[in-house]
This record gives structure tokens, C-alpha cells and sequence, in this order.
């Protein structure tokens, strides 16, 4: 078996042994999950966040050395920004409506109300910005700030280009590091299926599928809004005629880790290996888009950001008025840019939302149990978002080119 087919498998086992320790093995969960589940699974995020930022670093820098200048850095970024505020408005508009036809949160009773997780504000924009430029390279690579490694990365691609035959040493060794990144990811993926087994089977165990009933409307709303999106996906490849099946295939290993680790980061290594060795995506776009999106880039935050905000207007009976339905918009389309890749982070900047939105915070701790079951199908959302997107760049990269021949010569 290949290792996606593997990682499903052990996702199956996971939930299956998550449900019998729960159900029928109740007394030994505290025991097994805290020994053997949990240090098994923080064991394996933290070997693929090993490989995450050499991998990152390098294939960005060897991509930029063949993008010509600044010139063109500059406007694959605007082309990737326009094409990712369309795509996440897309993508939110789809959480709102889904939430708004529902109605998951009507009915909703029998929950205590209580500060679950620490609620606090995000940055203004401004000091976001500000933010993104480091004052040590070395510290963005050891703290794993993926914005602030691009950041970095494309100042020295352009060093690269300026310096020319004097950078030849310094793109040897990033050469190395990329290629023996590669190699490094190869090993750590053999323990893959049973990382995610430990960390599918400690969510199942410790919260069990009595709170997937409770909210059973608000798992299926997300669910179907993420399959929507998913499908728009691979309609906008079909009409590019960039072969959506095969696309999906390419990445099957990426979406099934990024299943079962509900991060975007983690898969981040295996999402660049994926679409450029099985799909054939230029390496130069690969390598700039993958990781800038995997930064930027999240449709399930956006989806769930929507679809929360009115979630929590329905449990509360908060009438929708156009200022707060533009209010929660915005807000969740800003919010959606500066959600980090790792599990759970869609809640902390929730409160952004709610807050911008008017809305109670304590509202929080109602899904905050039900998140990590989901997480799955939001960070598949956005690995096939962030995908789509490089791969739209990649045709409008190769339209403008053929135009730009077809110019008469004045």
C-alpha cells in the first residue's frame, strides 16, 4: 500500500480504537492517552516540523534564483493576492450561506457556558504588517515564522540575482540543505500512519462522539461547506484544463496528513514534494506560492469564521442587520489571513470576530470542544485552496507570456 492509503487506514483504526477506549474502556483513557497517544503524536508534529522550515527556506531561495528579478516576484505576489482575496470571499460567502440555511445553532441547548481557552485580541493591522519584516533572519528560521522565512527568503533571492556568479557557493549549500531536507522528510514519514493514529485516537477518546451528536447540524454544516468549496476547487481546474483528477491523486498523501494532523503547516513538506515530483508544477511557482500560501492562505478559516459568527447569532437570537452582517464579513476575511497553520488556531482569533461583530465571546467555549474533529476538513480546504490557487497563477502566468510573444514588433 502506498502511504496515503496507509494514513487512511490508520485514521480508521484511530477512530475505532478512540471509540472502544471511550465507550467500553473509559477508566484506562487518562492512562493510555497521556503515556502512549499523546507523546506518540506530539512525537511525529514535531519531527515534520523538523523538516518544515530547511524544506521551506531552501526551495523558496532556489525558486526565486529562477524568477527573473524583482520585477516578476513583485508581480506574482500582486497576481497571488488579488486571486487569494477573491477565492477566500468565495470561500466565506459559502460558510455564511451554509450556516444561514441550516440554521445549526436554533435549538442549541443544554450547554454550560465557560471560559474554555484564553481569549485575547490580535494585533492591529499596521503592527501585523510591521511584524512581517525580522530583524534576524536566523531568529524567524529557529521560531519557524513561515511569513517572516519568506520575508527573508526572498530579500537573499534577490541578493542571489544581484550577486550572480559570487552567490554560486551559497546556492551549492541551500541546494544540499533542500535535497537533504527531502531525504530527511522521506524517513520521517515511514512512522506517518502512526502518528496519526495516536493523534486521531486521543481526540476520539477524550471527547468521544456524544458531543459530535449534540452538534450534530453545526459538524454537517461544516462538512458540507467545506465539500462545496473543495468542488469549486476542481471546477476552476477543469475549466483550466489542469486536470482536477489528477490533481487530486497527486496530493493524496498531503491531504490525508493534512487530515490527520489538522495542520497546514505539518503539511506544508509533503504539499511542495506532492505538487511538483507527481503533478509537475514549475518548481519556480511551487516554491513561492506553496509556502506563501500556506502562510496566507486559508479557506477553511474563512468558512469557519462565516459560519461560526452566525452560528453564535442563532443560538443567541441576535437579529442579522446588514452593519452586522458586513461587520462579520470583513472581519473574517481579515481574520482569515493571520490564522496560523496548527490545530485550533481558528478559535483563538474567533474572538477577533465576535468582538469586531459585537458579539458575547463566551460563545467560544460552545465549539471548542467539537473544533479538533473538524480541523481535518478545514485544513484540507485550505492545502487544496492554497494549491489551486499556484496552479491558477501557473496558467495566468503562461497566458501572459504567450500574449506578450503574440505582440507585434513596433
Amino acid at each position: 500500500m502506498n502511504l496515503s492509503t496507509l494514513i487512511l487506514l490508520s485514521l480508521g483504526l484511530g477512530v475505532v480504537f478512540g471509540t472502544l477506549l471511550n465507550t467500553a474502556f473509559s477508566e484506562y483513557i487518562d492512562l493510555i492517552n497521556s503515556n502512549i497517544l499523546v507523546p506518540v503524536g506530539e512525537a511525529f508534529l514535531r519531527l515534520i516540523q523538523f523538516v518544515v522550515v530547511p524544506i521551506v527556506f531552501s526551495s523558496l531561495i532556489m525558486g526565486l534564483t529562477r524568477i527573473q528579478g524583482a520585477g516578476q516576484v513583485g508581480r506574482y505576489t500582486a497576481k497571488l493576492m488579488f486571486s487569494y482575496v477573491v477565492t477566500s470571499s468565495i470561500a466565506l460567502a459559502i460558510g455564511m450561506g451554509t450556516a444561514y440555511f441550516l440554521q445549526p445553532g436554533s435549538g442549541v441547548s443544554g450547554f454550560a457556558i465557560a471560559k474554555t481557552i484564553d481569549i485575547k485580541e490580535d494585533p492591529s493591522l499596521v503592527s501585523w504588517l510591521v511584524s512581517l519584516i525580522p530583524t534576524n533572519p536566523l531568529e524567524s528560521l529557529s521560531n519557524g515564522n513561515l511569513l517572516q522565512i519568506i520575508f527573508s527568503a526572498v530579500l537573499l533571492g534577490i541578493g542571489v540575482q544581484l550577486a550572480r556568479e559570487q552567490a554560486k557557493p551559497f546556492l551549492d549549500l541551500i541546494e544540499s540543505i533542500y535535497h537533504i531536507s527531502e531525504k530527511t522528510l522521506s524517513i520521517i514519514l515511514f512512522v506517518a500512519p502512526f502518528g496519526v493514529f495516536a493523534l486521531i485516537s486521543s481526540v476520539i477518546a477524550t471527547q468521544g462522539l456524544e458531543l459530535v451528536a449534540k452538534l450534530f447540524l453545526y459538524v454537517l454544516g461544516l462538512v458540507i461547506a467545506s465539500s462545496v468549496m473543495v468542488a469549486l476547487d476542481l471546477i476552476v481546474l477543469l475549466i483550466l484544463k489542469a486536470e482536477p483528477l489528477r490533481f487530486l491523486q497527486s496530493l493524496s498523501e498531503a491531504i490525508a496528513l493534512a487530515f490527520g494532523t489538522a495542520s497546514s503547516n505539518a503539511a506544508l513538506p509533503i504539499v511542495l514534494q506532492n505538487i511538483q515530483e507527481n503533478y509537475g508544477l514549475r518548481e519556480e511557482i511551487a516554491s513561492f506560492a506553496i509556502p506563501l500560501g500556506t502562510a496566507l492562505k486559508r479557506d477553511g478559516a474563512a468558512i469557519l469564521q462565516g459560519f461560526n459568527a452566525l452560528f453564535v447569532t442563532q443560538i443567541y437570537h441576535v437579529p442579522l442587520t446588514p452593519s452586522l452582517l458586513t461587520a462579520i464579513a470583513v472581519s473574517s476575511l481579515l481574520v482569515s489571513f493571520s490564522t496560523p497553520g496548527v490545530p485550533g488556531s481558528a478559535l483563538i482569533t474567533m474572538a477577533t470576530v465576535l468582538s469586531a461583530s459585537g458579539l458575547p465571546l463566551e460563545a467560544i467555549a460552545l465549539v471548542a470542544g467539537i473544533d479538533r474533529l473538524t480541523d481535518g476538513f478545514k485544513t484540507v480546504v485550505n492545502i487544496i485552496g492554497n494549491s489551486t490557487n499556484a496552479i491558477i497563477l501557473s496558467h495566468w502566468e503562461t497566458e501572459s507570456a504567450t500574449e506578450a510573444k503574440q505582440l507585434p514588433i513596433a
